[in-house]
Parts: C-alpha cells; sequence; structure tokens
C-alpha cells in the first residue's frame, strides 16, 4: 500500500530482531519517534485504535527507537524562549504563522482524543528521555513510559531534560526512581539511542514517526488508523507477491512538523 505520492522501496531488516519466526508467530514493530514530536503523539493513538481492530494484536511486539528532531536543544528550559518563538526562530517564519500552525496541530490531535497545551511546552533536549526508554524495554514497561512521556511534554510543560523529572515519571509507570537516577547520573544506553539514530539514517528516515512492520513494511508519518491497519495485515500475511512499500502521511523532520 502506497499512499499518493508514496514510493515503493526495500525495507531494511533492524539488526538484532526476528520478524514473523519462531513457535509463535509475532509481527514486531519497530516505531522511531521523538518525545518532542506531537505527530508522534497521534501517531501513537492511531496506531492504538488500528491495533484494536486487528485481530493479532495479542501478538504484535513494539519497541520504540529513538529519534531527537533537534539534537542542538538545550538541557536547560529557557522560559524567554517559548515554543513558538522557537520555531518562529528556527524555521523563519512569522510568530503569528507559528501560533496558527500550532494551533491547527492542537485541533487535529483533538481529534484524535488528546489535549495538547503548547503555552506550557518546555523545549529541551529529549536525549536523556530516550535513554530512559531504553531503560524501560529491558524493565519491560516501554509503552508505558512513552505514553508517559508524550504526555508529560505535550499536555503537562515538564521539563523532561530533568534528571529528577524523569525520575519521577519512571516511577510512575514501574522503574525505581533509584535506578532512572542511577542511569542518568552515567552514560548507559547512550549507545543504544545513537545507534537507532544511524539505524534511521540507514533506512532514509528523515521524518517521525516511522514506523517498520515485520521488517517488511515501512509507514511514515501519522496516518489514518486504516491506513495502518491494512499495512499490519499484510504484514501479518507476509504475501510474498506484494512489493514492500513506504506509505507516507504527517510527520515531524530537521524542517518542522508537516
Amino acid at each position: 500500500m502506497v499512499r499518493p505520492g508514496g514510493r515503493a522501496e526495500r525495507v531494511a531488516i533492524v539488526p538484532g530482531r526476528h520478524y514473523l519466526s519462531g513457535m509463535t508467530k509475532r509481527l514486531l514493530l519497530d516505531i522511531w519517534s521523538d518525545i518532542a514530536c506531537p505527530w508522534c503523539y497521534v501517531g501513537k493513538r492511531r496506531l492504538e485504535a488500528a491495533l484494536a481492530l486487528f485481530p493479532h494484536k495479542d501478538a504484535v511486539e513494539i519497541v520504540w527507537r529513538s529519534f531527537e528532531l533537534d539534537p542542538r536543544s538545550p538541557v536547560a528550559h529557557d522560559p524567554s524562549h517559548p515554543l513558538a518563538a522557537r520555531l518562529s526562530s528556527k524555521y523563519g517564519m512569522p510568530l503569528a504563522e507559528a501560533d496558527a500552525t500550532l494551533a491547527r496541530m492542537t485541533q487535529v490531535a483533538a481529534e484524535d482524543g488528546l489535549e495538547l497545551h503548547f503555552e506550557k511546552t518546555k523545549p529541551v533536549s529529549t536525549f536523556n528521555a530516550h535513554r530512559v526508554l531504553h531503560l524501560a524495554l529491558d524493565r519491560g514497561v516501554q509503552g508505558a513510559m512513552k505514553e508517559r512521556l508524550l504526555r508529560a511534554y505535550h499536555s503537562e510543560g515538564e521539563t523532561v531534560s530533568d534528571a529528577a523529572t524523569l525520575a519521577r515519571l519512571g516511577a510512575e509507570v514501574g522503574l525505581e526512581a533509584s535506578e532512572v537516577r542511577a542511569v542518568l547520573a552515567s552514560d548507559r544506553y547512550a549507545d543504544q539511542v545513537r545507534q537507532d539514530e544511524i539505524s534511521a539514517r540507514q533506512l532514509g528516515v528523515n521524518g517521525v514517526p516511522f514506523f517498520v512492520i515485520g521488517g517488511r513494511y515501512a509507514v511514515s508519518g501519522a496516518q489514518p488508523a486504516r491506513a495502518l491497519l491494512e499495512v499490519l495485515e499484510k504484514a501479518w500475511a507476509e504475501s510474498k507477491d506484494d512489493a514492500p512499500a513506504v506509505s507516507e502521511g504527517d510527520a515531524c523532520g530537521p524542517d518542522g512538523c508537516a
């Protein structure tokens, strides 16, 4: 399935993953996204809606992969430079246009049941948050951690670069706060974050969310649930007659969220 304007191409298998193999059939789903990406939050909700309609949803295994929209983002929040002003400065758009862009995004997200408060958003580095997501993967709570971080950033105005904040949020989903603090006081999981980002470049990812489903199909952007469901069904069936495809939708990239 290729959306108009999309293109078919072969999708590389993610190193270290096994697709639709073993005694129990399962479908592995790798998702590159950033906590600071509103389309990633929308894409997560649309994926959840697709999985609710997918008869094999219990066999789907999801891994959230690291992607930083702006690796140069500061660790400390600058309250004098809110999100709209930062977008205006970064992309050379009038402040009114930046405000209008955020208002449109808020409306789109609301249609998927999300309440975004960009006036509270604190644009900071997400590198440490991605490290915590890798810890959460090892502890079996990565999905809950991803959800908590997205809500914290986009709806609650939390500073997701702050170690104390990340320890508190981690504890809310079952991580040990002391372990989160220990990870962030070290360089643990830094290599895993960087390896995810290298894999993204190798796959040609230039916007997120980016889904690799079953190692065979890629979906770029927050596409409608029905489109995601179609790809899940194709990947499950493993039809060897269908060409691997990339399907493109709304995403965030280095040049902004479209």
